[in-house]
């Protein structure tokens, strides 16, 4: 198996504005629109993507995965009165270690009003990821209702998580419903010493939609 976590680590802020490798995708398996195969089809020439689809992993499971492709998935989780995303990178998708984390049904995969409701427990989530193989990355952070940032990290760090999206283009309604800078998240990620990671949360059918792409103008905008 690949070492997934040393790969992350090594892609630059340029592989993200260059969208050379996206790593925050969703499908038809959970609330995207475009289909997984035709997605990394279109992923062909990029250094890599991954595709992560909420509390589920079936779309690695029933297609064939390149190896531009890193495993993923998006959990819906509470930390204490924070409601948050934990992506999990590089994960074995057979392992039996994140089965109790998984939607146990399609509507888990795609209504708010239902994921919202998640009970996941966070720690034992985080240990779960470790336990397949794979890193703990918090999405969209700037979105997080935490009163700090560095205490939030710091908790969160404390339960083994791995790293931050930082490279992330706050837009639609996350564009607006933000509590926090995209300089303020990538200091905290700083003084924590956490990988920082990017994607652009594509739920569309084109790598390259105009409202899911990172590019410099978004980038210039929020830093």
């Amino acid at each position: 198996m690949k070492n997934y976590k040393e790969l992350i680590k090594n892609f630059t802020k340029k592989d993200y504005e260059e969208n050379l490798v996206n790593l925050h995708i969703h499908t038809t398996y959970s609330d995207g629109s475009g289909r997984f195969d035709e997605l990394v089809r279109q992923a062909k020439d990029l250094k890599a993507i991954s595709i992560t689809d909420h509390n589920t992993i079936q779309g690695y499971l029933e297609n064939e995965i390149p190896d531009n492709v890193i495993p993923g998935v998006e959990f819906d989780v509470w930390t204490g009165y924070v409601f948050m995303h934990l992506l999990g990178y590089g994960i074995d998708v057979h392992s039996k270690a994140l089965e109790p984390f998984l939607a146990k049904s399609k509507k888990e995969t795609e209504l708010d009003i239902i994921r919202i409701f998640a009970k996941r427990d966070i720690k034992k989530l985080i240990e779960a990821i470790h336990q397949a193989g794979g890193i703990a990355v918090i999405a969209h952070p700037a979105c997080c209702w935490a009163i700090s940032l560095d205490r939030f990290f710091k908790k969160l760090k404390s339960y083994g998580l791995d790293g931050v999206e930082v490279y992330y283009p706050y837009s639609r309604h996350r564009g607006i419903i933000k509590f926090h800078t995209v300089n303020a998240v990538k200091k905290a990620a700083e003084k924590h010493n956490l990988i920082m990671t990017g994607g652009t949360d594509l739920h569309h059918t084109f790598l390259n939609s105009l409202d899911g792409s990172l590019n410099t103008v978004i980038y210039t905008h929020f830093l």
